[in-house]
């Protein structure tokens, strides 16, 4: 019997209809690809919207956390002249992941992960 982080799924929707460009940064991020460790990703066209996705399985979000991945989807689009337009998680997801991107993002001065509630309520 084993054990595994828990897995991410993680999607990431594209300003644009064309799938091919999804399919590119897709590959340019999955593990098996030579991209991140521990992530798989697919470039797939979602039919109701007419816009393209990257969707993501993030294995391991402590090797590669969110904020990175989005960082570098946001960069691969722009080199195709696409923007990011929102992004999504599939079910249930790690507090950790969470606060490791508000950290990035917000760029707190001397946040400490006491601070968050929940982890109050567990002491």
């Amino acid at each position: 019997m084993g054990a595994r982080p828990p897995l991410i799924a993680y999607n990431i929707n594209l300003d644009t209809g064309n799938v091919d460009i999804a399919k590119n940064i897709a590959r340019a991020i999955r593990g098996s690809s030579g991209g991140f460790p521990s992530v798989k990703g697919l470039g797939i066209m979602i039919e109701e919207t007419g816009k393209a996705q990257v969707t993501i399985n993030v294995c391991d979000f402590k090797k590669v956390p969110l904020h990175r991945i989005f960082e570098i989807v946001k960069r691969e689009a722009a080199r195709y002249g696409v923007a990011v337009i929102s992004s999504e998680i599939v079910g249930l997801t790690p507090l950790d992941a969470l606060v490791d991107a508000a950290e990035f993002y917000l760029q707190f001065d001397g946040f400490d992960r006491s601070q968050v509630l929940e982890n109050r309520l567990l002491e």
